[in-house]
């Protein structure tokens, strides 16, 4: 039995959320948008250029510039909308009197939601707030990818998820996707950083005004480093369904062969980065590459493909 008040109230905390994470976006932009060059600032300084002017916020009481202020306000909205994106799961889950992650909506929204709370994480211990619209902005596309095209009514879980280990296998798949989704979107990021560091006329518009390579590097191990052993518990938790499911471990079905491809080349990347002559661009490739399995796995396999899977895209 479903309760369609709260799960009507779950709809109206999602909706909430979208249109605050696009709020987001716009104040990250302008933040980025406003952000001194700080390569100019240097080179005009150490050529005895004149004094530089202030940012356009520098008159903003408190001393704050403006860019400062955007990016503040936009972090204090990214938690008020995480709020209600953690709201809208559970309204929904009370709704439905199961865990909130058993369609592609759900799922999304789930991924979606680690992957801010992941982020603001990862501003309380680096200063890369003036990247957070790179991060909004895939989090936000798939969010609207979630909530607008896959959207399905609540509704009770269909008998082949009945199971204690949707909790157990699903969450760890959520929990790690998540997370991988922000540290792929901090090797993007290197891989603009690193050529402009080399060659400052080399992405002369984007590169100065990001974190240093080694900052986005470290930044992207450490998320990967922190959801790998995850995801690998989640295939394992995986195999195990399946083998009390259908009587077998694994079966080659197209979601666990495109798993199985994701994880070999997240283990290929923490080789990687730990091996002499692959650290680097060389390292962040393959790290680009298991996030974008990562996405195939989510919309084309369950979405476009036939396999035992095929009932998580309802």
């Amino acid at each position: 039995m479903v309760n369609s008040n709260l799960a009507t109230f779950s709809d109206w905390s999602f909706n909430s959320a979208l249109a605050i994470y696009l709020v987001v976006l716009v104040l990250h932009a302008a933040e980025y948008g406003f952000t001194r060059n700080p390569d100019r600032k240097r080179e005009l300084v150490g050529a005895g250029g004149p004094e530089i002017a202030p940012d356009l916020g520098s008159t903003i009481t408190q001393g704050r510039t403006l860019p400062e202020r955007l990016g503040r306000t936009a972090v204090a909205l990214t938690v008020l909308a995480a709020g209600l994106h953690a709201v809208s799961l559970l309204l929904r889950g009370l709704a439905t009197q199961r865990v909130p992650w058993g369609n592609m909506y759900e799922f999304g929204s789930a991924i979606c939601l680690v992957a801010v709370v992941s982020w603001l994480v990862v501003l309380r211990k680096h200063d890369v707030r003036h990247i957070g619209a790179f991060v909004v902005l895939p989090m936000l596309l798939l969010l609207f990818v979630a909530g607008k095209l896959l959207y399905v009514e609540a509704a009770p879980l269909m008998p082949a998820l009945r199971s204690y280990w949707i909790t157990i296998h699903v969450s760890a798949a959520i929990l790690a996707s998540g997370v991988f989704l922000v540290s792929g979107v901090a090797s993007l990021l290197y891989l603009i950083r690193l050529p402009h560091e080399a060659n400052p006329e080399r992405f002369a518009g984007m590169g100065p005004k990001l974190p240093t390579s080694a900052a986005l590097d470290r930044l992207s191990y450490r998320l990967t480093v922190f959801a790998f052993p995850i995801f690998t518990f989640g295939i394992i938790a995986g195999a195990i369904w399946a083998e009390s499911a259908w009587g077998r471990y694994w079966g080659w079905d197209p979601k666990e062969t495109v798993s199985f491809i994701s994880w070999v080349i997240y283990a290929g990347y923490l080789h990687a980065r730990a091996t002499a002559g692959w650290r680097g661009s060389r390292s962040a490739w393959v790290n680009v590459l298991g996030f974008a399995t990562m996405i195939f796995n989510l919309f084309f396999v369950n979405l476009v493909t036939t396999g035992l899977h095929s009932y998580a895209g309802v």
